[in-house]
């Protein structure tokens, strides 16, 4: 029997198909919810019948580092992406979401080329090439998103006529439907194909306007939920975690609890000293308004040095942790030639931001804001709907890894 090796580790020829599902924002606090008011029988019984832990994910819990390290199985120190902005050697500030910026194979290429069937959908198209970096959709592969499902093709995708397969229109980016257009393909390309792999990616829209318990996110893990249920009916392995959690960051009054980082560092070491990137940052502002729990900041070369810095920030409310380069680096295992000269990162009700100026935050004004990026956003599930041999639940009780979900997955299946 075949097995591929992928950074440091073994994985075994699946059985059955295996399905892993990343639950972007999904946050242990929603599962809590949901079993708690009885609204998602499947997750349930996978939890009572097959193996459910909380795992730590990547920090910056953020969509792109997590993701990567998931389909990976490595840390950011090994694959690259440890957010969506970096500033390069030149001071330019660099998005992350291209295949070219990924220093790491995925586990999704490495089976292909051993002969795998392999699929990946995406909710937003940003991760989409990253995840599908070096699969040959020639050969059968698939990877494609629902926000550009309209526009796929077989030789860019390795599939047509995705809306026809599925039976849905063209999903909103703003909605459920993103979510739910990716398990809903899943579910037909699992009766259709039999791929051993499978990787569905969804969005975090939802979780950022709703919080557990709300009416809205109540029908989303319903809905989800069923079609968990379904996915497991097919026979396939089915493995659930997240990108990352979801807080409350937001005042008494309903208005963003805001660091604006660079207007006091600004006032502190002068206008241009200093550089802060928010590595939230993406095209989708509506869900956050570019706002999180851990930007970098990089020195300019004037009066602003690394303890400077850490020295004015660390005392202000809302701050947990003000790490420099090496210390970031070692601690949550980042790659140093993409991090600042210092990490900020909030605590639990605190986003922090570049420049007031610099946020739009209009789009805010509909729901308290929710957002993630710190350590108390790296909480994540980790459940299978099989349970798994005494050897990895042994492994689970030293520390667990969302990163290590196909490993548990495909080898720990009992």
């Amino acid at each position: 029997m075949n097995t591929v090796e992928l950074n440091g580790v073994s994985y075994q020829w699946p059985r059955q198909p295996v399905v892993v599902v990343c639950i972007d924002g999904g946050d242990p606090a929603y599962i809590e919810q949901g079993l708690r008011d009885g609204i998602i029988p499947n997750i349930a019984r996978f939890m009572r019948e097959g193996f459910a832990a909380i795992a730590e994910g990547t920090v910056p819990s953020f969509t792109c580092p997590n993701n990567m390290s998931i389909i990976t199985g490595a840390p950011p120190a090994v694959h690259g992406i440890s957010g969506n902005f970096y500033l390069n050697e030149y001071g330019e500030a660099v998005v992350m979401t291209g295949p070219e910026l990924l220093r790491s194979r995925t586990l999704l290429a490495e089976f292909a080329d051993a002969g795998a069937k392999v699929v990946s959908i995406t909710a937003k198209d940003k991760l989409r090439k990253q995840l599908g970096k070096d699969l040959d959709v020639a050969r059968g592969n698939i990877s494609f998103s629902a926000e550009c499902a309209a526009q796929v093709t077989l030789a860019e995708n390795g599939i047509a006529n995705v809306l026809e397969l599925v039976g849905m229109p063209q999903p909103d980016i703003y909605s459920m439907d993103l979510s739910l257009f990716v398990l809903e393909a899943g579910i037909k390309l699992l009766e259709a194909r039999r791929p051993e792999l499978m990787y569905l990616s969804l969005t975090d829209y939802i979780q950022h306007k709703h919080a557990p318990g709300d009416p809205v996110a109540n029908a989303f893990y319903q809905r989800i939920d069923d079609c968990f249920g379904r996915l497991d009916a097919l026979g396939a392995v089915v493995a659930l975690t997240a990108d990352h959690g979801m807080n409350d960051k937001s005042k008494p009054d309903g208005t963003p609890n805001v660091i604006f980082l660079q207007d006091i560092l600004d006032a502190e070491f002068g206008a241009g000293d200093t550089k802060v990137i928010c590595p939230i940052t993406d095209a989708f502002v509506r869900h956050h308004g570019a706002l999180g729990g851990f930007v970098r900041v990089w020195c300019r070369g004037g009066r602003a040095t690394p303890a400077a810095i850490i020295d004015r920030v660390k005392e202000i409310p809302g701050v947990a942790l003000a790490l420099t380069r090496e210390e970031v680096c070692a601690r949550f295992e980042l790659p140093p030639d993409r991090e600042g000269d210092v990490a900020v990162i909030g605590d639990s009700g605190t986003v922090i931001g570049a420049a007031a100026a610099e946020h739009d935050l209009s789009n805010l004004a509909d729901a308290r804001l929710r957002s993630h990026g710190a350590l108390t956003e790296a909480r994540v599930p980790f459940i299978l709907n099989r349970p798994v041999s005494a050897d990895f639940v042994a492994r689970a009780a030293q520390g667990l890894k969302s990163r290590q979900i196909f490993e548990f997955a495909i080898n720990g299946v009992v």
